[in-house]
């Protein structure tokens, strides 16, 4: 697993869901999307081809895909694989939910990680609850973790003692009410880290000692305009340094983005991502990636 502690490297192997298994049919979609608080309700066929365009830019990449199967104890957000389990260099983490639906999932992706042959470092345990959008890797030793409605601090306690080791540093950065704890809200909602020195940030949320140390560590700043944090602007997935894919329809961030140097993919997103409020990191769970770019 070495090569697991970053968020930028060359992606090279990664676990996905695709909308098939996680979304199973419009009948599964119609019996969940309302309990679990989707903004409007996905189409399974656009959601399909939606996710098989996502799948063909990582494979386009260098990276190999590995599609976890469908599992009948897991709904629809599991199409969301990164919140389940965290990557270290000594294996995978498997997460305690913060949200009680999707309490499955860990479970279920370990189970299929384990056939895989992914060696499992440990778990989250109630009453601890750790999900993966709010694990972000500064650098190969710093990590940085949101503690908020679907981490707490007993969840960053085991995880920082599964971590040690690994990692030098934990930073614990607290996280704002926002809309509440029935949205969804991760730390990666409000930063993606598309380079060493190069993070998409949406600062208006960001809390300013944990922003400051960003710019303190030479991290450059490239802000998402606030019209476009709504349509997860601020949710990039670095497939390699300064190579990224981001949902269409952020043109502004896009912008920005090839203003720093940054190339940007993009892929439609509307009904795997925009209705369930998780855009690509959400979608994948990294499991190695190489420092030598292609």
């Amino acid at each position: 697993m070495a090569g697991a502690q970053s968020d930028v490297a060359t992606l090279r192997r990664v676990v996905v869901r695709h909308a098939r298994d996680a979304f199973h049919s419009d009948t599964a979609i119609d019996r969940q999307w309302r309990d679990l608080n989707y903004l409007a309700r996905p189409d399974f066929a656009r959601a399909v081809a939606e996710y098989d365009g996502f799948v063909e830019l990582l494979r386009d990449g260098g990276a190999a895909v590995h599609a976890l199967p469908a599992d009948g104890t897991v709904g629809l957000d599991s199409i969301y694989v990164r919140d389940a389990s965290i990557a270290c260099d000594r294996g995978v983490i498997l997460c305690s939910m913060g949200k009680p639906q999707r309490a499955a999932e860990p479970a279920a992706q370990g189970s299929a990680l384990r056939t895989l042959g992914i060696p499992i470092h440990g778990a989250i345990t109630p009453p601890g609850r750790v999900e993966g959008g709010d694990v972000v890797w500064i650098d190969e030793r710093t990590l940085a973790v949101g503690q908020g409605y679907r981490t707490n601090a007993e969840g960053i306690r085991q995880l920082q003692a599964l971590l040690a080791g690994c990692i030098a540093e934990l930073l614990v950065v607290p996280l704002p009410h926002w809309r509440g704890p029935n949205d969804v809200f991760h730390l990666m909602s409000i930063l993606s880290p598309i380079d060493d020195d190069l993070f998409l940030a949406y600062s208006p949320l960001l809390p300013v000692p944990f922003r400051e140390r960003l710019l303190a560590r030479g991290i450059e700043l490239v802000e998402v305009p606030e019209p476009e944090f709504a349509t997860l602007g601020c949710n990039a997935l670095a497939v390699a340094p300064r190579h990224c894919l981001l949902v269409a329809g952020n043109p502004e961030t896009r912008t920005r983005l090839r203003r720093a140097g940054v190339t940007v993919r993009e892929f439609a997103g509307a009904e795997i991502c925009l209705k369930g409020g998780g855009g690509p990191t959400c979608l994948t769970r990294p499991l190695v990636r190489s420092a030598t770019e292609r």
